[in-house]
């Protein structure tokens, strides 16, 4: 890899024939829109299910991993990354109001020693390589199932016991406390000030999954005292308010994100049934009910920028129909954010083939209104082959992360680009124009087989050198909110005796059909 373009694209030509190339001039080439598509993978940090592996491995044991982990999503071409970064009222990076997880260290509390940040190196390492990085939070719970350490001193179990229920061998944040959810508001704010990431996600579940009681009944969430406090006085049954404390504390996430960095995208990935019945073929979970999470309309009130509903059945399943639910869903979505739906990669080879998940990238493609998928989890798409395989056949040339065109009312100026013979080619330059940050250049160049290529680079990248003579070379910048700007372009001034035939490029045949090679 040299400045973000692999070696095997870097090829040596003769100084004759360097000589006789011409020089690049400012060109009226346009080059083909580039493909747009979502594709995300999460990276589970609960019980070391993807990173660290293990509790309690060396500092460079940690960032060999996570590097590991990145470089299987540049291998398959995906875009974003989902981190956990909070698995439970705990961090995976340097807070000032949780106690550090043991799942990194073993010890709740204890820091990485030497000391890093894992969320700003993870950060660091996943732009360097063109992914976006969305820091993922679960937001109620405090204490996984099975976890064997002791809570730190600064833990909201032993700082806030008042906020605390146990439920099902598990401790939970109350969402009817007001002071809880204000108290998760400003860990989530913390991140977004603190960090560059590019996105916010919160995971399935507010209120627990309930535990079966029996003859239909559930065992209780234990929120008798809150809901004495703040619920019986709201005119809303004990249900609808749980419902309510949850609608708005998603309102009250997506408007503060927005009120501080406008341009980092909030998600939220609910279970995939929003009701049974809707549509009229689907059966199973009532996360409505059961939950206490009014999904559809958290999507249908513009309170999140992407929506990823975990679809975690088949195609071929009648009542629990992937196609037919993202298909719903997508109907439900008036306002018009990303549609991402989430996919059930860890089943692969287990419950269902690997190719299960290859049709379903397939079919979100088809969906109109659908732009991408997330895949649980990235350590699936690195411990299965034949799933990797199956993701790499469907994700075979680079794709943009869709844009949000709602989070900026304009497109990035177009960069000053200029190309100059070097040593032993040719150096190409750019800058930004206007004061819009530039988050990545968009490379794209039209290769001496008359084929167009593209690449992401990070956005302190200015100059590009080849050892080979492009046909035309074009550099656009990528905002935070994935709008683009016009291209700049240079192409070869060659004698008109020594021109090929398709110096210009045609355009692009198909969405899918732009590019070769990438």
């Amino acid at each position: 890899m040299k400045n973000g373009i692999p070696l095997a694209l870097v090829f040596f030509a003769s100084a004759a024939l360097l000589a006789a190339a011409g020089i690049y001039q400012p060109s009226s080439i346009i080059p083909p829109e580039p493909p747009r598509e979502f594709r995300g993978a999460w990276i589970a940090t609960v019980a070391n299910k993807d990173w660290p592996s293990a509790p309690g491995l060396s500092v460079a044991q940690q960032k060999a991993e996570l590097i590991s982990l990145l470089d299987t999503a540049v291998r398959l071409k995906l875009n974003a990354v989902i981190f956990q970064v909070r698995p439970s009222c705990d961090a995976m990076y340097a807070s000032p109001n949780e106690p550090w997880s043991a799942y990194l260290t073993g010890v709740q509390g204890q820091a990485p020693e030497p000391f890093y940040d894992p969320l700003a190196f993870a950060i660091e390492e996943a732009h360097r390589r063109g992914l976006e990085l969305h820091a993922w939070f679960n937001p109620f719970r405090v204490r996984f199932s099975g976890a064997q350490w002791y809570p730190a001193p600064n833990s909201i179990s032993r700082t806030h016991p008042e906020w605390v229920r146990e439920y099902n061998g598990q401790e939970w944040l109350d969402p009817g406390e007001p002071a809880a959810r204000a108290y998760v508001l400003r860990v989530i704010m913390d991140v977004v000030r603190r960090y560059d990431v590019d996105g916010v996600q919160l995971d399935d579940y507010f209120y627990p999954y309930p535990v079966p009681l029996g003859k239909g009944m559930d065992v209780p969430f234990p929120d008798g005292a809150s809901w004495r406090e703040f619920g019986m006085q709201s005119g809303l049954s004990h249900t609808d308010w749980r419902r309510q404390n949850i609608n708005q504390f998603i309102q009250n996430v997506y408007h503060s994100i927005k009120s501080v960095k406008p341009w980092v995208k909030f998600g939220v990935s609910p279970f995939g049934i929003w009701r049974p019945g809707n549509p009229p073929q689907i059966r199973g979970f009532d996360s409505y009910v059961n939950l206490f999470a009014d999904s559809r309309l958290w999507l249908a009130s513009g309170w999140v920028d992407y929506f990823s509903p975990q679809l975690y059945w088949p195609i071929n399943a009648p009542q629990q129909s992937f196609p037919v639910l993202l298909n719903w869903w997508e109907q439900q979505n008036v306002r018009g954010r990303n549609l991402w739906p989430g996919l059930n990669a860890g089943d692969a080879g287990i419950k269902f083939p690997a190719a299960e998940i290859a049709n379903q990238i397939a079919t979100t493609r088809e969906q109109p209104g659908a732009g991408g998928d997330i895949l649980f989890h990235l350590g699936s798409l690195a411990n299965n082959p034949a799933l990797a395989g199956a993701v790499a056949g469907e994700y075979a040339q680079t794709a943009l992360v869709p844009a949000s065109p709602w989070l900026a009312a304009s497109s990035p100026a177009k960069p000053a680009l200029s190309g100059q013979p070097a040593n032993r080619g040719y150096v190409f330059q750019w800058a930004p124009a206007g004061t819009d940050p530039v988050a990545k250049w968009l490379l794209q160049y039209y290769d001496t087989d008359y084929t167009w290529r593209m690449y992401l680079l990070p956005s302190n990248q200015t100059s590009q050198v080849f050892t080979f003579t492009p046909q035309a070379f074009s550099i656009r910048a990528l905002d935070r909110a994935g709008n683009l700007s016009p291209a700049a372009v240079v192409s070869k001034a060659v004698p008109v005796m020594n021109r090929p035939a398709a110096v210009a490029p045609a355009p692009a045949k198909s969405f899918w059909g732009s590019y070769k090679g990438q």
